[in-house]
């Protein structure tokens, strides 16, 4: 009944995700969703609000974040991970979040746009838990 529990609660917190996938333009201020479905790679960024689209973009990595540990938790069960997991979300932000805003600050008239387009990318879906999932489910069954 627990496994049945703990399987039921990681695919809500799966559903969440992708609620918030499906209405990213309604919940987040963000106009290169737009622009990155265009061809991007020589116009130059439209005009924003770069404060609006800083806070939109670390509410959207919080509520991903927020979500992401719960499914570790419930996947795992484990404070240690849930720590390291911590700690390697907020170094990441901080990292991706300040390559970010040197990115859209700097950004010009045109040119390459690929890395915004990716560290944006990294900043706004939860790609860290595809990638922490198999590391700590590796890390896990190799210490056994």
């Amino acid at each position: 009944m627990r496994r049945k529990l703990k399987i039921f609660g990681i695919l809500i917190f799966v559903s969440l995700l992708v609620l918030i996938r499906g209405f990213e333009e309604q919940l987040f201020y963000d106009p290169l969703l737009q622009f990155f479905k265009r061809n991007y790679k020589t116009m130059p960024l439209p005009n924003m609000d770069i404060v609006k689209l800083h806070v939109g973009v670390a509410f959207r990595y919080l509520l991903n974040t927020l979500l992401s540990l719960a499914i570790l938790w419930l996947a795992f069960w484990n404070k240690e991970i849930i720590k390291i997991s911590i700690y390697l979300y907020i170094i990441l932000f901080v990292l991706f979040f300040v390559a970010f805003g040197f990115i859209v600050a700097d950004s010009g008239e045109g040119g390459d746009h690929l890395l915004l387009f990716y560290i944006r990318r990294f900043l706004i879906h939860p790609l860290f838990l595809l990638i922490l999932i198999p590391a700590f489910y590796f890390q896990k069954y190799k210490s056994r």
